[in-house]
This record gives C-alpha cells, structure tokens and sequence, in this order.
C-alpha cells in the first residue's frame, strides 16, 4: 500500500494527474503499477488502477489476474471498481475513502448514483437502438465453438 501511496504523492507532483496510485501485487511481487494521468495524456480512463491493470495484464499476458490483489491509495471509482472485477482480481486494498477524495474535490458521488439507477431513467440521455442487429452478434457468440469465456 506504501507504494500505491507513494505513485500518488510522485505522479501529483510531476503534473502527470490526481493523486492517485495503484499496484497489482502476485505472490507478494508487484507485477503492475499505476499513476493517474488523465490530464497529462488527455484520457478519462487513465486512472491509477486501470493502468495498473493494463500493466499486469501485459506483463502475465493474460487478461484474468486471478491470483493477484490490487492496492490502490484510495477507493475506486466505479470504472476502476468494474475493471477491477473484470480483472477477477483476488481482493482490493484501498487507503483514502470516495468521501477523503470528495472532500480533496474529487466526487464520484454523482457516478455512484447514476450507475444505481435503470439504464433508461439515468441523467445521462439514453435510448436502446438496433437491438436485434446486436442480437445477432451475441447469438453468433454463443455458437462459437473456438470463444473463450471471460
């Protein structure tokens, strides 16, 4: 966690993002790390666990980090959180609460409370379009004998 705490403090201060860090950790060894740089590379995506995922990933060339547990210097953001799940990491270790952040000027809060409500009801303007066209992929997805599962 020290580590995470410490991709926090290094990344603020070289002007790459918030003070945020991350690291995947396997049998005790950190086989990814990440800083958020979401200005510095002009990507909303770029948060500390995401690029950390993406590290590990690479690093074990394989796109399931079952096995290894995450330590983020403050709890994820729900696109961190889903990554982190669909990463099928182990366990997450966070330090700072979404409040710590919140009150640093960082609030989720709004993105907590869209996610937990219906699609069709969220603030941000939704409409389902061409589903039966994207039916079909799905159906040709679930014939496949070759797909891995995921």
């Amino acid at each position: 966690m020290r580590r995470a705490i410490e991709l926090a403090f290094d990344g603020m201060r070289a002007g790459l993002g918030g003070p945020f860090g991350a690291v995947v950790v396997k049998a005790g060894e950190v086989v990814g790390s990440g800083q958020n740089r979401v200005t510095s590379l002009a990507d909303p995506t770029a948060h500390a666990e995401i690029i950390a995922v993406r590290a590990a990933c690479a690093r074990l060339g394989t796109w399931s980090l079952a096995g290894c547990e995450i330590y983020a210097s403050c709890e994820p953001c729900p696109m961190c959180l889903g990554a982190i799940l669909w990463a099928r990491l182990d366990r997450l270790w966070f330090a700072a609460r979404r409040a710590d952040a919140a009150a640093a000027g960082f609030d989720d809060a709004r993105f907590h409370a869209e996610l937990a409500r219906p699609a069709l009801e969220r603030d941000l303007p939704s409409a389902e379009l061409l589903r039966d066209e994207a039916l079909a992929a799905l159906r040709e997805w679930q014939r496949k004998d070759d797909r891995t599962t995921y």
